[in-house]
């Protein structure tokens, strides 16, 4: 006789008010007021009703898994055994689609913190937020204003937030950066590429209390000449300098002195295809100085590069303070770097005093600076440049403030003369101007943390650095997912004995039961 089959009946069923929800949203698109609406109302009727759906389902589903536990063995990790059980114990939860509440048991002794191993089962935060809800909080933080931040909470998942709290999650969300970069797999790369590391900084305005010590006196000396209007000097006693890093693999790529001539006429667009950045990591930090970045910088490049077999270019911008570190962490490191001063940041100098020499002559000033160029480039030294620039001032009498952009390009080249040899560079393939880092500053600093009105927290701004490098890299979910795996480490199971919490669930039960 064949085998018959029957489903198993379940004493109470926690799904029926889900289905009531649903059966309610088809009601409504059956009837003739629905007929009669337009889809915008239509829209938004569903995705209200709808999204009640979905936090009933969710809330029938913990009653269905607290339904099902089972009472287990429970030791902390601190050696005591919770004897003590007392059932149907909840909590709140605030989901995506909700509010909810997760009934289980909890597990007690005298004079030790209660355990909840169905929490465990879950992998449940230590708090309210789910990890859904604190997902899209980071995503949206790094990318809007808290402000925007709440409205969109409002209209799209029916609750609002606190800046505090946004910036609380936000923190959190972005406390295992490090420890995730740090554990990253190396991806082999040719040994022919360029390993390129380069370094800039965008001041932040702080609240007085975040400010570096030195920038803290000077904002309580200012005096401010509206309530609530800051002088320009006041605004630059408000900032904290974010270090930028940034580190990619390109390959090498020879040009002449003329493809970097016409390269800078929008004009000439006739160039050859340039080689693009691979395996490009961008970061930023508020709470570390210059040098802690640059070290960080180079300890990455290790990583990728431990036996040095690729050539190491350092892009700057001139700051000696910078160029400093860059050496000082060389030589500590034991790395041979070749330094390259990034000829955007000559020009402007050079445009300063062809400005002073060609005051109402723009097509001159624009000769004067492509035929420095062209020397520079061809292996001309700064010094050199720097004599012909003092000669030429002289020839044209240029006296006082008519000479100070003169004489200030004159400076930078005869300090920086080491770092211009373009005309190696250009030889070796090398690149010669800092575009992925200026780009880096632009989208990781200044288009959302530089802000009008904007005062931040040093841990708010690092946390919001951090969330926006993730998202910028691409590596945002790959680093929520080890993320997580942290989190339930932290949450769970340094909490119980041996690190395992015991399981609350019987084991796969069949949907249907065999009658014979």
């Amino acid at each position: 006789m064949a085998a018959a089959y029957t489903t198993r009946p379940e004493p109470s069923d926690p799904f029926v008010e889900a289905r009531e929800q649903a059966a309610g949203i088809e009601r409504y698109l059956r009837s003739g007021d629905a007929l009669g609406s337009s889809l915008s109302r239509l829209e938004e009727h569903v995705t209200a009703e709808g999204r009640e759906w979905m936090r009933r389902m969710m809330q029938a589903h913990l009653d269905l898994r607290a339904a099902a536990e089972v009472r287990v063995p429970v030791q902390g990790a601190d050696g005591v055994v919770r004897g003590q059980a007392r059932p149907a114990t909840s909590r709140p939860l605030r989901l995506l689609v909700g509010d909810v509440r997760a009934s289980r048991i909890a597990y007690q002794a005298a004079g030790v913190p209660g355990l909840h191993p169905m929490d465990a089962a879950l992998q449940l935060p230590d708090e309210v937020y789910s990890y859904g809800v604190r997902r899209a909080v980071a995503v949206e933080v790094a990318r809007s204003a808290y402000e925007d931040v709440q409205d969109l909470l409002g209209r799209h998942l029916g609750f609002s937030l606190g800046k505090r709290q946004l910036e609380e999650l936000a923190v959190r969300a972005a406390e295992d950066f490090d420890a995730f970069y740090a554990q990253r797999t190396v991806v082999a790369e040719p040994t022919c590429d360029l390993l390129i590391l380069s370094f800039d900084g965008a001041g932040i305005i702080m609240r007085t209390e975040d400010l570096r010590p030195a920038t803290q006196k000077a904002a309580e000396q200012a005096t401010q000449t509206l309530e609530t209007r800051l002088s320009p000097g006041e605004k630059r006693n408000r900032k904290r300098m974010a270090e930028v890093a940034a580190i990619y693999t390109i390959a090498p790529f020879q040009r002449t002195v003329m493809d970097v001539v016409h390269g800078l006429r929008p004009l000439h667009d006739t160039a050859a295809p340039r080689p693009q950045p691979t395996n490009k990591r961008v970061w930023a930090s508020v709470t570390m100085d210059a040098r802690d970045v640059i070290r960080e910088a180079f300890q990455e490049a290790l990583r990728r590069d431990p036996e040095q077999r690729r050539r190491w270019v350092v892009l700057v911008d001139g700051n000696p303070d910078q160029i400093r570190s860059v050496r000082r962490v060389g030589r500590a490191l034991g790395v041979r770097v070749t330094i390259v001063l990034d000829l955007i940041h000559v020009l402007e100098y050079l445009w300063r005093a062809a400005h002073a020499l060609h005051k109402d002559a723009p097509e001159a000033a624009e000769t004067w600076v492509t035929m420095c160029l062209i020397d520079l480039l061809s292996g001309r030294s700064g010094g050199f440049l720097a004599r012909r620039l003092r000669r030429h001032a002289k020839d044209a009498g240029l006296t006082g403030d008519r000479r100070k952009g003169l004489d200030v390009c004159a400076r930078y080249l005869v300090k920086n003369t080491s770092l211009l040899h373009y005309d190696r560079a250009l030889r070796d393939g090398l690149p010669i101007a800092t575009g992925v880092i200026e780009g880096a500053c632009r989208y990781l600093v200044r288009d959302r943390l530089d802000r009008c009105g904007a005062r931040w927290s040093l841990r708010g701004a690092e946390a919001v650095l951090r969330l926006r490098a993730l998202l910028t890299n691409g590596d945002f979910d790959a680093y929520w997912a080890f993320h997580l795996e942290r989190e339930y480490h932290r949450v769970h199971q340094t909490r119980y004995a041996g690190g395992r919490a015991p399981c609350p669930l019987p084991g796969p039960r069949p949907l249907l039961r065999r009658v014979k």
